[in-house]
Formats: C-alpha cells, sequence, structure tokens
C-alpha cells in the first residue's frame, strides 16, 4: 500500500492484527497528503525482512519510520538497530497485559538505539510526530500543522460554547 512512488513515511508492523490501530496513523497522513507506504514486518518470524527493510529505507526515500507492535514488541528498537532514521514506536495494546507490555519493550531502549515512543494504541500521534518532524525542512507541512493545531483549538472552544447552553 502506498499513496506514491516515493514515500516519506513507512509504516510498519509486526502482524495484520496491528492494522486497526497502524490505522489511525494512515489517516492522519492522507489527510495531511504526504507519501508512506504500509508493510507487515515481523522482527521475530521475518528478521531478515526487518533488517532489509530498515537498511534500505533512506535509499528509498523514507525519513520517518512508525513502527507498531504488541507483546515484546521489538520491531521498533530492532528497526532502529539497523536504521539511521528517526523511528517511532508504537504500542499496540495486548490482551494478555493491556498494552503495557509493549510500552515497556518500546520505551525501554539502551543508550544508543533511541526510538520515540507514543501512548499505547498511539498510532495518530506517531503520524502526526512524524509530519512535525519533516515539517522541519518543509513550510508548506508546517502551515498545514499551524492549521491542524489552530482547528484542534477552534473544536475545543466550541464544545465549551455548547456545554455553557
Amino acid at each position: 500500500m502506498s499513496m506514491k512512488s516515493k514515500p516519506e513515511i513507512g509504516i510498519i508492523m509486526g502482524s495484520d492484527s496491528d492494522y486497526p490501530v497502524m490505522e489511525k496513523a494512515i489517516e492522519v497522513l492522507k489527510e495531511f497528503h504526504v507519501s508512506f507506504e504500509v508493510k507487515i514486518v515481523s522482527a521475530h518470524r521475518t528478521p531478515k525482512r526487518m533488517k532489509e527493510y530498515a537498511e534500505s529505507a533512506i535509499e528509498k526515500g523514507i525519513k520517518v519510520i512508525i513502527a507498531g507492535a504488541g507483546g515484546s514488541a521489538h520491531l521498533p528498537g530492532m528497526t532502529a538497530a539497523f536504521t539511521t532514521l528517526p523511528v517511532i514506536g508504537v504500542p499496540v495494546q495486548t490482551k494478555t497485559l493491556k498494552g503495557l507490555d509493549s510500552l515497556l519493550s518500546i520505551v525501554q531502549m539502551p543508550a544508543g538505539v533511541p526510538v520515540a515512543t507514543v501512548a499505547i494504541d498511539g498510532a495518530k500521534n506517531a503520524a502526526l510526530l512524524a509530519l512535525q518532524i519533516l515539517a522541519i525542512n518543509n513550510k508548506k507541512l508546517q502551515k498545514k500543522l499551524v492549521e491542524y493545531k489552530l482547528k484542534m483549538e477552534n473544536e475545543v472552544i466550541e464544545k465549551d460554547k455548547k456545554l455553557l447552553q
């Protein structure tokens, strides 16, 4: 799946069961018209594929990787081990430990292998963080993010007005 032939953001997940969570990131990137690709890449079941993905991402034009995983959730960290690109980890909620296992696996990276980590099932924020990273060198995208934040502010103000009526 891809919006354009040269994606700027790579979205990877350990399993298709992670897709309903990661779809929130896809929706945001579509709203901002930023090119992306989506792949299933398991750190445990397809480690060679994961390594190849991480090592080839820069050549493909990817600038940020969003990696969602549940359980032991090694995908974001192992991907970060094989690339210098920013990696944003999305801990996916699990039935057993409600996603706490995923969160701790992603956030507790050793020194030298950073992974930005969002909330459990926080794929929307992962996409927004990726966009903010891209906006550092993209004035058009920066303007869209400012407009997005103003829209959120106005929505809260409107909800407040309705509350007082």
